[in-house]
């Protein structure tokens, strides 16, 4: 049981048409044929149930692993700001503006960044209105179905499949 599903597909078409031909017909060979390409279509697709599980339960173990290296980057950030806290404020404790060593120099540099400390006292010149527009599909899809046409919109049914 080689075929791939295209090939039992493509088949099956070649079988119903048979049929058709037959005008409705159908014959012994036809029958045993018929039974034969389900048989095979059912295999195939047991067959990609169990791959798609497997990749299934991959993804979760993938998904698990890729949380536990964000947690172990998170607390190396963690300690990477708490070491530079620690050494700038040493730095500045001692009065040294830059240290250099035959590995690394360390220094200060000049940044600038505005704190807002009561935005309800900024004139509204400061202010950025920021507008997000989206589709309400929900609202869509409850007028399309209720008979209203909706210009621009149209509801899909789809055929997904669902693997227990």
């Amino acid at each position: 049981m080689s075929k791939s599903l295209y090939n039992i597909a493509a088949e099956y078409q070649h079988l119903s048409d048979q049929l058709i031909e037959s005008e409705g017909e159908l014959t012994p060979e036809l029958q045993e044929l018929l039974s034969i390409n389900k048989d095979e279509l059912e295999y195939k697709g047991q067959s990609y149930a169990m791959v798609i599980k497997g990749y299934e339960s991959d993804i979760t173990v993938i998904d698990s692993e890729i949380q536990r290296l964000k947690g172990l980057a998170d607390k190396r950030n963690k300690a990477i700001e708490r070491l530079k806290n620690n050494l700038k404020a040493a730095m500045l404790l001692y009065g040294y503006d830059k240290i250099e060593t035959p590995l690394v120099k360390l220094s200060f540099r000049k940044s600038e960044s505005v704190e807002i400390i009561n935005e309800a006292q900024l004139d509204q010149k400061y202010m950025v209105e920021k507008i997000t527009v989206t589709p309400n599909k929900v609202a869509i899809k409850n007028d399309i179905k209720a008979g209203i046409e909706v210009e621009g919109a149209v509801l899909s049914v789809n055929q997904n499949l669902q693997i227990k």
